[in-house]
């Protein structure tokens, strides 16, 4: 089977965000030693979105995909899969897509949560489209919501900065026409497992120590310099093996949608690989990281604001925790 016989449509996309803006004038309460210009120069975000207390991860992904289901005018009840890709679920047991599942009104549907970090939405999609491919369902949602500042220590300057909430979704069937989703590339490097982890809250550590209190474990955690040198190398290997697979080069691609790391990170991968900063897609600047959910999101932000057009050739990157690294094209 050729690779183009092997895709399948995203129908729709959608995405949501909560009111609370964050900006870094308010985080920069707890680093007097620090500026806005050093801020921006370093990460590129200039705010991100909190969820309120009484938010949850699960209404937001509700959002997301009602937006989705709206563009690709079908009802939920169309719906037979939820894949839902996070690293904060609501609870750890049942899974957040079984109780978005229930708020949506598909209770049959299966449903299932995935964990490959940042990398997570874009997993999603390849184990989508395999279901689809081979007949386990028939219409599936893609979905992703990251609460992120409930687990982002204010305290640390090294993270406080990076990371927001949000949520992003598609719609997949296996429908001829519309976005047509060919194979991702899915890969990894384990020997970088503590490059970025939260060590606190599974079956190793599942609570605080309750004499001394501290929290730092239950907090993400990152090497910031060993991050940087294999997101950028992760990054541009994804994209230039997305090229040589689908034997493309570098003027053949309208469009990157990466995940939204950070922007010193983007713009080092834009110069390796040779595709010019002005075709990625960049909306750190004002949600943040928001892991699993920014490559989502960054694409549901360019469907609404009107940027593609028919034809366009897209690439999907990603490098998270794991580390995990994923990479695909979508033609629009």
């Amino acid at each position: 089977m050729s690779i183009a016989a092997d895709t399948v449509c995203i129908a729709g996309v959608g995405y949501a965000v909560p009111a609370t803006v964050r900006p870094n004038s308010e985080i920069l309460k707890a680093f007097p030693d620090r500026t806005e210009e050093e801020m921006v120069r370093l990460t590129g975000i200039r705010e991100r979105r909190y969820a309120a207390e009484d938010e949850s991860a699960t209404h937001l992904a509700k959002i997301a995909v009602q937006h989705a289901l709206t563009q690709a005018g079908m009802t939920v009840d169309q719906i037979d899969g939820v894949i839902m890709a996070t690293i904060i679920p609501d609870q750890p047991v049942p899974s957040a897509a079984s109780s978005l599942a229930r708020e949506l009104g598909i209770p049959r549907a299966l449903a299932f949560d995935l964990n490959a970090a940042c990398s997570g939405w874009l997993y999603g999609l390849e184990v989508g489209r395999c279901f689809i491919r081979g007949g386990t369902a028939k219409n599936v949602v893609v979905v992703t919501a990251e609460l992120l500042s409930r687990i982002t220590n204010p305290e640390c300057h090294d993270t406080a900065f990076l990371f927001g909430d949000g949520a992003g979704a598609a719609i997949l069937t296996g429908g001829a026409g519309g976005h047509r989703l060919h194979p991702m590339g899915l890969s990894g490097d384990a020997d970088q497992f503590e490059a970025i982890q939260r060590p606190g809250g599974g079956a190793r550590m599942p609570w605080p120590d309750v004499i001394s209190g501290d929290l730092e474990s239950f907090y993400l955690q990152m090497d910031g310099a060993a991050v940087f040198k294999h997101a950028v190398i992760g990054f541009a290997e994804q994209i230039e093996q997305t090229l040589a697979r689908e034997n493309l080069k570098p003027d053949d691609i309208a469009w990157v949608v990466p995940h939204q790391a950070n922007e010193r990170i983007l713009k080092a991968v834009s110069k390796r690989v040779g595709i010019p900063y002005d075709k990625f897609v960049v909306t750190i600047s004002k949600y943040g990281n928001t892991s699993a959910a920014s490559v989502s999101m960054a694409l549901g932000w360019a469907a609404e604001e009107g940027i593609f057009t028919d034809g366009d050739r897209i690439i999907f990157c990603s490098v998270g925790a794991g580390l995990t690294f994923a990479g695909g094209l979508l033609v629009w």
